[in-house]
């Protein structure tokens, strides 16, 4: 596949969800994906883009085949932010497991295994958080890629069908 220059005139594949094509806006100067709806500004100069509806300063620069990644100091994530995540997580986990732990269920009770369930709920109930805030923090289309993943492999099947 030959080397082909970012130009306005062009479509290219979509660097947030890899499954639409980008391409300009009638009367804008701006690009949007045809399945996750992101709106880019592109510098044709640079040959880069530039997601421009969200608050996140992603980056890519094209070059001749795909998308690459711009590395960019808005990406940087203190380690306050890795520190609160993981007490989010561990800390209500902790507390859970050591009242399970030090308050256990009397023999003969009915449902003995509820605490040590509990204590695992309110773990994947806390990283299910994190995982949520960061997807809408990065405005990724989740639904929609799994719809468009799931069309292409219908799409895949019904072809190798015939």
């Amino acid at each position: 596949m030959p080397h082909v220059p970012f130009q306005e005139t062009g479509t290219y594949p979509c660097p947030v969800c890899h499954c639409g094509d980008i391409q300009s806006l009638s009367l804008m100067e701006a690009m949007s994906c045809s399945v996750c709806q992101h709106i880019f500004t592109p510098q044709f100069e640079e040959q880069s883009l530039k997601l421009a509806d969200s608050q996140v300063g992603l980056q890519w620069y094209w070059n001749g085949k795909r998308w690459q990644g711009k590395p960019s100091h808005v990406l940087a994530i203190n380690w306050q932010y890795g520190v609160a995540a993981i007490a989010f997580v561990t800390l209500p986990t902790l507390i859970m497991g050591v009242s399970a732990y030090l308050f256990p269920p009397l023999p003969g009770t009915a449902f003995p295994w509820f605490p040590l369930a509990w204590t695992g709920l309110t773990f994947i109930s806390h990283v299910g958080c994190l995982l949520y805030l960061a997807s809408e923090y990065y405005q990724f289309p989740l639904g929609l890629y799994v719809k468009t993943v799931g069309r292409r492999m219908l799409g895949r099947v019904q072809v190798s069908n015939q």
